[in-house]
């Protein structure tokens, strides 16, 4: 039958349209800071998702504990960039630097 081959083919796009949220944008901020340390990486940049529960209270929250995990490991906050997608914000990408 060809709607098989077909139906994998579109499983196989809609994967690549998927937000990337596994290995370093699935971490905890706390990993991924103690990740930057380990690897004496003199910037990373994390994602911080906002498309799951509260998306105001919820993301701030987030995004300060990030933001904490990372300045208590002599980090500094470089940029936070908000991704839109179709009019809803999804999350942030967020870079902090070693000054």
């Amino acid at each position: 039958m060809k709607i098989f081959p077909t139906l994998a083919l579109s499983v196989a796009l809609l994967a690549c349209t998927l937000p990337a949220q596994a290995a370093l944008f699935g971490k905890s901020p706390e990993r991924a800071a103690e990740q930057a340390v380990s690897e004496n990486a003199p910037a990373t940049t994390i994602w911080v998702d906002a498309s799951w529960g509260f998306r105001n209270q919820g993301a701030a929250n987030d995004l300060t504990r990030a933001h904490t995990a990372f300045a208590a490991r002599g980090y500094k906050v470089v940029s936070v960039e908000p991704y839109i997608e179709n009019g809803d914000l999804q999350g942030f990408f967020v870079t902090y630097q070693k000054p």
